[in-house]
Order: C-alpha cells, then sequence, then structure tokens
C-alpha cells in the first residue's frame, strides 16, 4: 500500500513537472533544442540546427550564423559561348580571363584572396563602332574589353580590362560612395547579427527564438559625415514562425548597425518594447497541390480556376519572334539586341525598324534601360527613417532578378535568355530564364473602321494589335519589379513598369483605428491586427540614348496654350495652338510635368525631312507616374536628385550612365544625373540621351495585405512624322487559318 501511494506521487510530481515546464516554455519561449510543439519556417529548432536551409530566400532572410552560398546555376551551360554582337555581354571564358588578369595585376598579385570582384561587365565599343559593324566574316568584332570594379584591402578600384592584350589599367574613382554590394555579402550580411551575444538575447526577449528569426540588410543611405569612411548596413528582423511570409512579422523597433567589412555589430537599438510579433494567421502566400494542400489544410476548391490564354503561333504561321545568336531579336519589322545586366536587369540596344514603304531600317534607340531606382519611405522614426533603397547602385537591379515562371510569367511560346553574372572571388555564375521575349495579342485592336450605312459602304476592317514584350522581374526583398519593354506595329515602344509582391510593413500595437490618438500621424494605414503598411514612393529612371534616324538629334518643346480669337473674327473664343521650342542647353530640357501646362516632347532630327517638310521624330508621351515631395535638401532626395524633374535630356557621354553616380552605396548625391546638368551644356542637334523617371506614390491599403496585386504604370516612345503614313496600313487581318488547331491529349 505504501509503495503504491509513493508511485502515485511520484507520477503526479512527474506531470506537475511537466506541466510547469510547458506553461513556462509557451509564456517565455524558452530556446530549447528539443521543442517540436511550434513549426518553423527553418524546420528545425535553433539557429545553428538551420544553416541547411538559409539559402530558401537567399540573399534575404536568412536565419543562420553559419550560411550556405546562394545555389547558382553552373556556368558549364555556357561554357562554350562565343561573342558574336559588339555589344553582346562577357563570356564565361571571357569572364575567367579577366579574372586571371586582375588576380595576377599588381597589388591585386600579392594577396588574390583579398580581392572581390564587385561588377564586371562589357567594356562596350564606342557607338561609331558598333554602328559601323555589319556582322559577317570579312567585318570581326571589335576588340572585347572589359570593365571591373573591385575591392582590395579597403580599397575600391576601377579597372578597364584589355582581353585579348592583357592589359589592365586604372580609372578614376568616385570621390564619394562605394560599390553595389555583391550577392555574397548581402547573404552573408544576413546572418553577423547572430554572432553577437546581446542581438541573441534581444531577440529572446521579444520572444521569438532565434531559429524563427530572418533578417534583411537594408542600405543606410548617407546622414553626415559620422557615417563615412567605413562601408555600413542595417539589419532588421522578423518571425518566419509559421508562414513563408515573414515580411508580415516584424520584430518592430530593432535595428543592428554592421561594419560591413568586419561583420562586426557596432550598435543594436530596440524600441520596439511592447509592440507584439503580428500573427502569422492567413500570410502565407503559396500554393500547393493535391497532398501537401491536403497536409497544409488547403482545399483546392477554395482556388478560382482561371486560365491564362496565350496566343499560340500556328505550326505553319513562321518562327514569330527570331531569337539569333542569343541575343538579337527580329519581329514584326524590329531589330533590336537584348542582354542582362548585372546592375541594369535588362538593356535593349540598337532597337530599329523596318519602314513599310522603302523596306529600310531606320534607327530609333541606340540604349535603353532603368539606370536607377529611389525608393523612399515616409517615415522619420528611428527604425524608419533610413529607408530610402536605391536598387540598382546599392543591390544590383539585375543581381536580384530570380528565374521567370514559365506559363505565369511568360506563355508557353516564349524564348528565354539567361544572365551571366560574376561573384565575388571573379567566377562565373548563369541566372537561368531571367529574360523572356514574346509575342504577345491581348484583344486589343490596332486600328479599326466600319462606314455608317448612309455611306452605302459596306466597309468593316479591324486589325488585331499584336506586340512583341521582352520582360524580366527583380525581386528586390519583399518587392517585384516586373518590366516590359513593348515593341508595337505602328512603330511605338512602351517601357512598363509593375510593381508587385509584398509589402514593407511595420508592427505596432494597435489591433483597431479607435486605439489610435486622434490626428496620431501612424505614417500608413493599419491593415491587419498589429500591421501598417508604411507610405513610400518608386521611382524608377529611364536612360534612353536615342537615336532617331542618326545620331545628331534636337529636343522640341511643343508648348499647348489657349489662344483668343480675334474680335468678330469667329463664333469660338478661343482655340489651341501649339508653339515648338527647340532646346539649346540642358536647362531648356528640363521638364516638370503639369496637367493645366501642357506640352508634348520629341526628340526629332533636324537634317531628315519627310517628303513634306516634316522633321522626323519620336515623342515622350508620359502616363500616370508621380513626382518627389521630399524637401530637395533632404539627405534622400540629395541622393535622389535625378527625380527632381519627369524629364531631363544630356549631351552622349559614355560614363554618364547611372542617374545616382557610379557609386550610390552611402554616397553623399555629388555625382548624379542633377549635377551633370548643371553644367547645362548644349544639346541642339547633338547626340542625346533623355531620361525619363516614373514614378509612383503607394498609400497602402487592406487589399494589399498580405500579398500586393500589381499595379502598373508606363510611357510610350512614339513615332511622330517618322514614317510617311499610319506602318498598320501594312498589317494584314487576321484570318482562322492564322490560329492553331488545338486538341485534346488522348488517354
Amino acid at each position: 500500500m505504501d509503495h503504491s501511494t509513493s508511485l502515485l506521487r511520484l507520477i503526479f510530481l512527474a506531470l506537475g513537472a511537466a506541466l510547469v515546464l510547458l506553461v513556462l516554455h509557451s509564456t517565455f519561449r524558452l530556446d530549447t533544442s528539443s521543442s517540436t510543439t511550434t513549426s518553423s519556417l527553418f524546420d528545425d529548432d535553433d539557429a545553428a540546427a538551420v544553416s541547411s536551409s538559409c539559402t530558401r530566400f537567399a540573399p534575404w532572410g536568412c536565419s543562420s550564423r553559419r550560411i550556405k552560398k546562394p545555389k547558382l546555376a553552373p556556368a558549364a551551360s555556357h561554357e562554350t559561348d562565343v561573342p558574336r554582337h559588339p555589344l553582346d555581354p562577357l563570356t564565361v571564358a571571357e569572364i575567367n580571363r579577366a579574372r586571371e588578369l586582375l588576380r595576377a595585376h599588381p597589388p591585386f598579385a600579392s594577396s588574390p584572396s583579398s580581392l572581390f570582384v564587385h561588377s564586371l561587365d562589357l567594356d562596350e565599343p564606342d557607338k561609331p563602332v558598333v554602328q559601323s559593324w555589319r556582322k559577317g566574316a570579312d567585318d570581326p568584332l571589335p576588340p572585347r574589353r572589359a570593365v571591373a570594379v573591385v575591392r582590395f584591402r579597403g580599397d575600391a578600384f576601377v579597372l578597364a580590362i584589355d582581353l585579348a592584350g592583357g592589359t589592365v589599367v586604372p580609372l578614376p574613382v568616385p570621390a564619394s560612395g562605394y560599390p553595389t554590394m555583391t550577392m555574397d555579402e548581402q547573404a552573408s550580411l544576413c546572418t553577423a547579427p547572430f554572432g553577437d551575444p546581446e542581438f541573441n538575447a534581444t531577440v529572446r526577449r521579444r520572444g521569438v527564438r532565434l531559429s524563427d528569426v530572418a533578417c534583411l540588410p537594408i542600405s543606410p543611405g548617407w546622414y553626415g559625415p559620422a557615417e563615412e569612411n567605413r562601408r555600413l548596413i542595417k539589419a532588421q528582423c522578423f518571425s518566419a514562425e509559421g508562414t513563408a511570409n515573414f515580411y508580415m512579422r516584424p520584430i518592430e523597433g530593432l535595428t543592428v548597425l554592421i561594419d560591413m567589412d568586419t561583420r562586426e555589430v557596432l550598435h543594436i537599438s530596440d524600441r520596439g518594447a511592447g509592440i507584439p510579433i503580428p500573427s502569422a494567421a492567413n500570410t502565407d502566400y503559396r500554393y500547393r497541390k493535391s497532398a501537401d494542400a491536403a497536409e497544409e489544410g488547403q482545399d483546392e476548391a477554395e482556388f478560382q480556376k482561371v486560365r491564362a490564354p496565350s496566343m499560340e503561333p500556328a505550326a505553319t504561321a513562321g518562327a514569330g519572334v527570331e531569337l539569333v545568336d542569343g541575343h538579337t531579336v527580329r519581329w514584326g519589322g524590329w531589330e533590336l539586341h537584348i542582354k542582362a545586366d548585372a546592375r541594369a536587369g535588362m538593356v535593349v540596344s540598337r532597337a530599329g525598324v523596318q519602314d513599310p514603304a522603302t523596306g529600310a531600317r531606320r534607327e530609333v534607340l541606340y540604349k535603353g534601360m532603368a539606370s536607377e531606382l529611389f525608393v523612399p519611405y515616409m517615415d522619420p522614426s528611428e527604425a524608419w527613417y533610413f529607408k530610402t533603397y536605391m536598387d540598382a547602385g546599392e543591390y544590383g537591379f539585375g543581381l536580384q532578378a530570380m528565374p521567370l515562371v514559365p506559363l505565369n510569367d511568360c506563355p508557353r511560346h516564349a524564348r528565354y535568355i539567361d544572365g551571366v553574372f560574376v561573384a565575388a572571388d571573379g567566377r562565373p555564375y548563369v541566372r537561368q530564364n531571367m529574360i523572356c521575349v514574346f509575342e504577345r495579342y491581348t484583344g486589343d485592336v490596332a486600328w479599326r473602321h466600319s462606314e455608317s450605312p448612309i455611306t452605302g459602304m459596306d466597309i468593316r476592317e479591324s486589325r488585331p494589335k499584336v506586340t512583341l514584350v521582352a520582360r524580366m522581374v527583380a525581386s528586390v526583398a519583399n518587392y517585384d519589379y516586373i518590366m516590359d519593354w513593348e515593341f508595337q506595329m505602328d512603330g511605338l515602344i512602351r517601357i512598363k513598369v509593375g510593381l508587385s509582391g509584398i509589402l514593407m510593413v511595420k508592427g505596432t500595437a494597435y489591433s483597431h483605428l479607435n486605439q489610435a490618438r486622434e490626428n496620431e500621424d501612424m505614417h500608413g494605414t493599419l491593415l491587419s491586427e498589429n500591421v501598417i503598411g508604411v507610405i513610400h514612393d518608386h521611382y524608377v529612371t529611364f536612360r534612353l540614348d536615342m537615336d532617331v534616324d542618326g545620331a545628331d538629334n534636337s529636343f522640341v518643346r511643343v508648348e499647348m496654350a489657349r489662344q483668343e480669337t480675334a474680335p468678330g473674327a469667329s463664333p469660338r473664343k478661343s482655340y489651341l495652338k501649339a508653339t515648338r521650342r527647340v532646346a539649346q542647353t540642358e536647362r531648356d530640357a528640363q521638364v516638370r510635368l503639369k496637367l493645366y501646362d501642357p506640352a508634348e516632347f520629341h526628340v526629332v532630327n533636324p537634317a531628315k525631312k519627310t517628303r513634306v517638310g516634316n522633321p522626323v521624330g519620336y515623342k515622350v508621351v508620359p502616363a500616370g507616374t508621380a513626382a518627389s515631395l521630399l524637401d530637395p535638401e533632404d539627405p534622400p532626395q540629395k541622393r535622389g536628385a535625378f527625380t527632381n524633374n519627369q524629364i531631363w535630356v544630356t549631351p552622349y557621354n559614355k560614363s554618364e550612365e547611372w542617374a545616382g553616380g557610379l557609386f550610390v552605396y552611402q554616397s553623399r548625391g555629388e555625382d548624379t544625373l542633377a549635377t551633370w546638368s548643371e553644367r547645362d551644356r548644349p544639346i541642339e542637334n547633338k547626340d542625346l540621351v533623355l531620361w525619363y523617371t516614373l514614378g509612383f506614390h503607394h498609400i497602402p491599403c487592406q487589399e494589399d495585405f498580405p500579398i500586393m496585386p500589381t499595379v502598373s504604370s508606363s510611357f510610350d516612345l512614339k513615332p511622330v512624322n517618322f514614317f510617311e503614313s499610319n506602318p498598320i496600313l501594312k498589317q494584314r487581318p487576321t484570318n482562322e487559318d492564322d490560329l492553331p488547331i488545338c486538341a485534346a491529349t488522348k488517354a
């Protein structure tokens, strides 16, 4: 009897102890490696145990102290590539050759392991050389050269490399700023905070397991001399427990300042005490099929079944889009060169169109690309003021491009172009399926006309709007940028930017607006319990080297104004009058768009006229856009001063490619498009570069939670007196025989 009583007491004591431990674990989130009661995105329970999975979001959101390098496609698939066009990107063999030359160049040869390659790109031949080149055995490619930006023992170098001759020549280095971050260091810096005991203790105090923490490297901008003379980065972290969408679960107010070169944690700021981690419920966005869906409680019937129709070329209709030598695209009278670029993303060059009247190929655009992006968030608080990203110059817009998803990002018949980039050690790697090129028909009409019965003519004519699209998508942490270059049969080029992905949100103690103080500035919108979507802007500045029927062009502002009629001259009192003004210098061509001060903006070739005497040209046609409202002396706006105008025009200068400067990271803003234009150089009848900034104001709303619908805007380059008549006259209508015949596959 006594033995039985003792045994019962032991059992009850053991159960009681287990219950106490369970309560403590739930309350304080003890970091015990044996716990399996909660689900972690990273699968295992301690930061050290998840090193094998932190590349899942590489280079973003890594959670481990020990990180694997991001998985990169091997370069073997492109090892035999050779350049076939003067503007073709560096091949795998050329990158390897450049690496050899750099590592043998003094002072790098003394310690090649201390050399870090931040960029290695084709040094494009001079424009006249490219324009005079013709494909063929009798006209070999111009000498191939590269330009490298490297760091060695803390110093930055810009170097010109003659790949054939083997020479390496130093070039001028910008006075301030640092090179674009490499993918390797972006991934490595995600994990740097975990090496600091104070950071780990802070995370635990916030009630988050280290195994659930995902951190992002955030460029700090520039806010004064105290931030100079060392490369700095800030990290902010999230809880990935229970969802892939860790962006919706910020550890609000926790900011870590890190020395990029030593990975040392310099300062930890935690202003988020009392702010809970938002719930993971209903934030995951992944689609799972069959068994996976059932296991996760996902009902297939919950998903809307909407097919995405695409225009499939008929088997007898010809090639449709021709992709020649890997980079030259021909379609519908257009011919252009497309390549991937680590910084710009996608570069379109030598865009010319066939004149339907003469059959001659006519140049329109020598080179076009996204030069810089500026994304300032509108929250001046300690944990947010510095979030003023420049995605191209700081992170590399092309480096952030992910492989496109067939049938969803691009239609079935799309052709794909890979990107060949360079890791920090100078070795090449491949970003597969980075760009897609396809023919698109969305049911729109290019032109139509029907005659009224009162004319007695039975006429119904219509032409479908079929276009060529070149697309890439850059996933810069939470945001996805969909970049489209669209070419039409009537000679128009439409450049469109789509914003998608996931918001960067702020944690809050509020679960309902009735908890906020009257007139409180939350700097955004309460989207869900404990989640604020912060107001922000997006600006994408495009560099467009226009060569309209030749290199020497002029910029013409066609101003529209009300003209009063003379008394008694007409029943009308007023009409609209257009006045042409040719810009003489850069200042004349700086444009801030105004709805009640309208104008057209033409790039014309004054030496080429139509048969009736008009100068041939193209015009920039803005669509929906936005302008920066920040103070011009605000440090972020000084660095982003290239957004002060929607249009700039500069004389061609090969070194002026990046609107924010060559070195953007921690730059002061003294080497931007705005500073170049202060020289007010002559631009009439010169080789011109037109810069256009496409802008978005984003005030988040609940429909942006937990993922955002794509929002798009665009602008056009439209022919204006370029052709003698409308090229659509040469386009025939579509018939039944042109369409594919589809049949169900027999089981």
